[in-house]
Formats: structure tokens, C-alpha cells, sequence
């Protein structure tokens, strides 16, 4: 127990300091007092220990919140309406309400997981489908691991704006959707930007996920806009569109291991149609071990099918399994994501990184 408790103590720490600074001051303030509470940093505890980790309980926090709209936390949390910044009372709330409520975190920190369906990532993987699908020379399959409710595999019905330095911008997707989305984009040097169509042609799409959420269904969605931060409202109205907009042709969603069960999913696409494999922020969740496996399962399919792996995730957990060596792009080193896609031909690896990412689709660097 008090390894473990180590351990989640210095996970709020890093993410007060890394994930949260300068992007959400509500959530930075409770994860650095987390970390000196040994009374509430132990209620992650009750999660199985690569689950343990801080979003889970800022998550099944707000869940409460939601559940408790009147009580004075809620002052906190613009996504119920709080207009309140933090202050001297802020923590005190936060922590009496949570030890209140234990036996209810430990709950839900015990049953659920993190599954944020971070909409603006979107944004990101956009560019790097259209590369993969012209490559591909067609229509393709889409089959996203680690889904959540399979949001991010409507990408080819959004509409984007990418807004470059000067005023220009870039638009793709169709022009009319329920779903827009903006995204700072920057060119680096000896860069051409990326060639972004009006129109992807996906032909099957299909998600795996140890534990799928229906959007659907109104606790499931519930749950997933508990797992958006707080003080980030916007995240959760684009949450909510797209799931609206989704219940007029929901995917299919399988539950699964994503290496153990890889294939199978796979095998519920079409055979004819060329395999985009997706993953964002998921591999982190994996252990080191499991990752290479996931690595590995991908090169076996790609013996019996064309497949391309988009991935945006840290260096550390995707790309350095396939393209060694480039530590400048390591996150504990750039505090960024790294986009990157990789394809087997005749069983030669090709791997490349397309850019620099930030975690929650605002902003990408298009890099040589």
C-alpha cells in the first residue's frame, strides 16, 4: 500500500505540473493538495494501479458534483454553471466533500476508467488519416483501440479550420457538420503542410475498448463528461454534439484487449478494404511489456492486410517503438504529444513523425 501510494502521490504531482499547469487552474490546485493529502490521494488506491491515476479521480469527483449540483463545490466548476476561481476555500470543499463521499469514490475509481473522448483530437488525427488514405489509394477501414464511446471515429463528418500564423487558414471536411473544430497550426521549417481534402471515403469503422461506452445512453454519457476537466465547459459541449450527432449512425463497438483481441476486431472490417488502426493517449495505460505486444500485433496483421497506425501519443509510449532514437521528442522532455504514422510494406517498416501535438487538439506543429 505504501508503494502504491507513493506512486499515485507522484502521478498528481506530475500531472499538477505538466498536464495541468497553464491549462486548467482548478485541476492543477486540487492535484498539487492531493498530493500532500495522503487521505485523499489513498481513495485512488481502490483502482487497480495502472488505472490509479489522477484524471480518474478528478473524474469520479465531478461525477459526484454532477450528482450534487447545490452543493457549495459546485461554485468551482463552470461545467455546472460555477463562475467561482480558486481560492482559500476551494481545497477545503473539495477535500471534505470527497472523505463524505469515500466509499462513493472508491466506487467508482474501482469500476470505471478513464474515457475522456476528447472530441479536438480530431483535429489532429485528421491530417495524418487523409496522408494514410491516400496512400492507401481508396476507400478504408477505420478501427480505433481504446474507443470510449468510438467518437473520434466520425472524424471524417467534422468540420475543420486550422489557423496558421498570419490569418490564414486551412479548411477540410465537409463544410456542413454538427461537429466544428479549430486548431492552431504551425509549419515548421523545411516543412510543407499537409494536404487536407474535403472528403475522406471510410467505408467501415469500428472501435475496441476493454469497456465501450454507449453515448447513447445518458449515465454512460454522463460519466464521460465527468472525465473532461471541469474548467474546460467548451470540451464538454463539443462532447455532447458529437454524441448527438453520432446516434444517427452509431459505430460498432466491440469490448476487448487491445492486443489479445486485436485481430478479431480487425477481422470485422472488411478484408477489401485497406486497415487505418487509431489510437490517442491510449497506449500510456498499457505497461511497457503490453505495448511492444500491441506493436507486434499490428506488424502480424500488416502480413495479411494493407495497415497504417496513426497515433497520437506520447513519444515514449508509441512512436519510439517503431522509430527509435529521438529523444527531442520524448514528452517528459517537450511536455508534447507526437503524431506519427507507420505502415508495413512487404514487411519493411516505414515509420514517420508528422508533428508535434498538444494533449487536447488546440494546437499541432507540422514538422519535416
Amino acid at each position: 500500500m505504501s508503494d502504491l501510494l507513493a506512486e499515485i502521490r507522484h502521478r498528481l504531482r506530475e500531472f499538477a505540473s505538466t498536464e495541468a499547469a497553464g491549462a486548467s487552474p482548478l485541476y492543477e490546485h486540487l492535484a498539487e493538495r492531493a498530493a500532500e493529502d495522503d487521505a485523499v490521494a489513498s481513495l485512488l488506491a481502490a483502482a487497480p494501479p495502472a488505472d490509479a491515476r489522477p484524471t480518474l479521480l478528478l473524474a469520479a469527483a465531478h461525477r459526484l458534483v454532477q450528482a450534487e449540483p447545490a452543493h457549495p463545490l459546485s461554485r468551482y466548476y463552470p461545467s455546472l454553471g460555477g463562475s467561482d476561481g480558486v481560492d482559500g476555500q476551494t481545497w477545503p470543499l473539495f477535500r471534505a466533500f470527497l472523505l463524505e463521499r469515500a466509499d462513493k469514490v472508491r466506487e467508482l475509481v474501482s469500476t470505471r476508467f478513464t474515457q475522456t473522448n476528447e472530441v479536438r483530437r480530431a483535429a489532429l488525427l485528421y491530417p495524418a488519416v487523409s496522408l494514410a488514405a491516400r496512400q492507401a489509394g481508396g476507400r478504408v477501414a477505420l478501427l480505433e483501440v481504446g474507443c470510449s464511446a468510438g467518437l473520434l471515429l466520425g472524424l471524417d463528418r467534422f468540420n475543420y479550420r486550422y489557423h496558421c500564423p498570419g490569418g490564414e487558414q486551412l479548411v477540410a471536411g465537409p463544410a456542413k457538420a454538427a461537429v466544428g473544430l479549430h486548431c492552431a497550426l504551425e509549419v515548421a521549417g523545411g516543412a510543407a503542410p499537409p494536404k487536407l481534402p474535403k472528403k475522406l471515403s471510410v467505408g467501415a469503422r469500428l472501435g475496441l475498448d476493454r469497456a465501450p461506452v454507449d453515448a447513447g445512453d445518458e449515465e454512460e454519457l454522463a460519466w464521460l463528461e465527468a472525465c473532461v476537466w471541469a474548467d474546460q465547459p467548451e470540451r464538454i459541449r463539443l462532447l455532447r454534439t458529437a454524441a448527438l450527432a453520432q446516434r444517427k449512425d452509431p459505430p460498432e463497438l466491440v469490448a476487448g484487449d487491445a492486443v489479445d483481441d486485436l485481430a478479431a476486431a480487425a477481422g470485422r472490417l472488411p478484408a477489401e478494404l485497406p486497415l487505418l488502426v487509431i489510437t490517442s493517449h491510449v497506449l500510456p495505460y498499457l505497461p511497457e511489456r503490453r505495448r511492444v505486444e500491441f506493436v507486434g500485433a499490428l506488424r502480424d496483421l500488416a502480413v495479411r492486410r494493407p495497415l497504417w497506425w496513426i497515433s497520437d501519443e506520447g513519444y515514449e509510449a508509441a512512436m519510439a517503438h517503431v522509430l527509435p532514437g529521438r529523444d527531442d521528442l520524448a514528452l517528459a522532455r517537450t511536455g508534447r504529444s507526437v503524431l506519427g504514422l507507420a505502415t508495413w510494406v512487404d514487411g519493411e517498416l516505414r515509420a514517420q513523425v508528422l508533428a508535434r501535438t498538444s494533449s487536447h487538439g488546440q494546437r499541432m506543429t507540422w514538422v519535416p
